[in-house]
């Protein structure tokens, strides 16, 4: 579903506007739709960013491991391991 913007601008500021755009080859609504995703971009959901920067961090350290099939097949015996009663 697509949705319009009404934005109300001065003269001076619509024309500056469409100065820019024209500049750089874009239509005034190709231009505003791509400042408005750059905004989008520049400023993300905190949510998000703080999940971003968990995983830099986490990507930063070094841990031992071991071979990823070994991982794998001890991950799928803990699964059938019944304890003891």
């Amino acid at each position: 579903m697509r949705h319009s913007l009404k934005v109300r601008l001065e003269d001076s500021e619509i024309k500056e506007i469409e100065e820019i755009a024209r500049r750089v080859g874009m239509t005034v609504d190709e231009w505003a739709r791509w400042v408005l995703l750059e905004a989008r971009r520049l400023h993300p959901d905190p949510a998000v960013d703080a999940k971003l920067q968990a995983v830099r961090k986490a990507a930063q350290h070094e841990f031992p491991t071991g071979d990823i099939d070994q991982m794998l097949r001890e991950i799928k015996q803990g699964y059938r391991f019944d304890p003891p009663a």
